[in-house]
């Protein structure tokens, strides 16, 4: 179809087609158009000229044609008031237009200038990629209405990189160190985003570190089984570290942050403030059996930390006692800055949210999947509901390590396994928990569920990953799974000769399958009496895969452990009103 085709073929269509839209016939030279002489072509409406189309319309009414005002008769007056109320709804018409065309100005200038601040926004992300290494660890399966947990490993690094970060951590000597990730913090949001839980390990904890790619992909690092957790930023950057949290736990780790000490600095100041509180005067200064310290000098009770002082309460050690204390310190300010946040209304308030994302864009650096201005206001979208009240703040509780008694810990096994289980399965951390709120059901008619293929016909491989809690493999576990499996009419069910540690029993299907697959995936495990949340589409399986994980030791019917909401092993709750003060720190608020 030809550029004339459209509507008004044969004429400039933009002049009578912006006079339809409100808009000013001058501007978009009508009279030449149209050969109507400037005057606008409306019905019942004429100019006050003397043209040939105001004459024509002027007799129409009964006037006498010239529209001058010093015509006599009621014609005449009668003209000019008509003439003097067309000009003021016309003046009020034109002001509307001119305005109208300013605001479409304005729009597309801010357009343009919104795009050039979000990609200067975008510009200033810093990012790396997701994983360092294989864990072996998948998502975890939706629930009824579709949605999953949302896991962030928030990194704190003790990079000495700059001289902003050297002049508020020292170490001048450590510039060209490569950094530690001297905090390390799992936020954890259930499928429902309704709680939220903060799971920290103190830096000097030794656990398994995997085999990791640094971050250029040039170098291979080995596992590790002697090694504190916070050396695995040194191992492969960030994304080791994310690795090593999900080989630790058996939790699907979506993405992660980091930030250095100029970075908390400014988070702390573009809020304001985060509120923090002890029990007495504090000085983390350094003495006689102690040397260093972070400076720290607070008087008793609550005060709005920011800038420096901000990074010398998230770094105090010695004045709190120990690792695990400073890691109770950490999650209070994180509890301060998320209420800090709500009271501000950080998420609907554009100001405030500008400002944090010129604050934060700088100071984080962030997994390649999050790595857009979009990508993180999603994903701070999905906290803005979470109260404070069901946030929870766990530290893993440690014991001493054996081969350096003094220097570093390990976790307590039961404690930490109990913890891992309740995140695998989404058990909110706090007894507020405890009662699951409704949901809106779906309208419409649900698709009908595919009906598994009879038993016999299915093809199922059982693997032995009974040692994904770094205990030795059940002997023989993949065998006896397989055999109870045949009894129970699943006549091509085969042990493999392979082990894959687990730290659950997962039965995975191919996702190239689609609901079939699924389906007949679902039957293995009603069979064995596993839930169905165990069930997972596997891009890498070809047929359905049984792994007998960690958690089903023994047994040929799986018995799920008992988890209650704010069930948490004895001293992993470190959520506290103030921070206690070790003696030699006390300060009287007058020295």
């Amino acid at each position: 179809m030809g550029q004339k085709s459209v509507r008004r073929e044969g004429t400039r269509p933009s002049v009578p087609h912006a006079r339809e839209r409100g808009w000013d016939d001058d501007l978009h030279g009508a009279g030449t158009a149209t050969g109507a002489g400037g005057a606008p072509d409306v019905p019942g409406e004429a100019s006050d000229g003397a043209g040939p189309a105001g004459g024509r319309a002027a007799r129409r009414r009964g006037g006498d044609g010239g529209g001058t005002d010093t015509g006599t008769g009621a014609g005449g007056a009668a003209g000019r008031a008509a003439a003097r109320k067309r000009a003021k709804k016309a003046g009020k018409r034109k002001a509307l237009r001119w305005s109208a065309i300013a605001m479409s100005v304005l729009i597309l200038g801010t357009a343009g200038a919104g795009y050039l601040y979000y990609q200067h926004l975008n510009d200033n992300i810093r990012s790396g990629g997701r994983a360092g290494g294989e864990s072996g660890v998948k998502k975890a399966a939706p629930n009824a209405l579709g949605d999953t947990p949302l896991n962030i490993l928030l990194i704190g690094s003790d990079s000495r990189n700059d001289e902003k970060n050297i002049k508020l951590g020292g170490g001048r000597n450590d510039k060209d160190r490569k950094p530690l990730a001297d905090v390390q913090m799992l936020l954890h949001v259930s499928a429902d985003r309704q709680n939220a839980s903060l799971i920290s390990i103190p830096r000097d904890t030794v656990v398994r570190i995997p085999q990791c790619k640094s971050e250029d992909g040039r170098e291979t690092f080995p596992a590790t089984d002697n090694q504190p957790i916070n050396t695995s930023l040194q191992r492969g950057g960030p994304g080791c570290t994310l690795t090593t949290w999900e080989s630790l736990t058996g939790v699907y780790i979506d993405h992660w942050m980091m930030v250095d000490f100029a970075g908390v600095v400014a988070m702390a100041d573009e809020v304001g403030g985060v509120p923090v509180c002890v029990n007495t005067g504090v000085w983390d200064k350094s003495t006689a059996m102690q040397k260093g310290g972070s400076g720290l000098k607070l008087p008793a009770g609550t005060t709005d930390v920011k800038g420096e002082q901000a990074l010398q309460w998230l770094r105090t050690r010695h004045a709190f006692g120990s690792d695990q204390a400073r890691a109770k310190a950490q999650h209070m300010y994180l509890n301060g800055m998320l209420k800090r946040l709500q009271e501000q209304n950080a998420w609907t308030d554009t100001g405030r949210l500008m400002g944090l994302a010129e604050t934060g864009t700088r100071s984080l650096q962030v997994s390649d999947e999050i790595s857009t201005v979009a990508k993180l206001f999603e994903l701070g979208m999905q906290l803005k509901n979470v109260k404070v009240d069901r946030l929870s703040t766990i530290t893993i509780p440690t014991k001493e390590y054996p081969q350096r008694p003094n220097e570093w810990l390990e976790p307590v096994k039961s404690s930490s396994d109990k913890i891992w289980g309740m995140l695998r399965d989404d058990v909110a951390m706090d007894k507020n928990g405890g009662k699951a709120q409704a949901k809106p059901t779906a309208t419409g008619s649900p698709e009908p569920k595919k009906t598994a293929a009879a038993p016999a016909s299915l093809a199922v491989t059982v693997i032995n990953g009974t040692d994904g809690n770094d205990e030795p493999a059940v002997e023989g576990r993949a065998k006896k799974i397989a055999t109870a499996l045949q009894e129970k009419g699943f006549t091509q069910a085969t042990s493999s000769p392979d082990g894959k540690p687990s730290k659950g029993t997962v039965v995975a299907y191919p996702k190239s399958g689609g609901e079939q697959a699924r389906a007949d995936a679902e039957s293995v495990a009603a069979a064995l009496g596993l839930p169905a949340a165990t069930v997972r589409g596997d891009d890498k399986v070809t047929g359905i895969t049984l792994v007998v994980g960690a958690d089903w030791r023994e047994g040929t019917a799986y018995e799920k452990p008992k988890q209650e909401a704010g069930d948490l092993p004895e001293g992993a709750d470190d959520k506290v009103g103030c921070m206690d003060v070790y003696s030699v720190y006390k300060w009287d608020g007058k020295s």
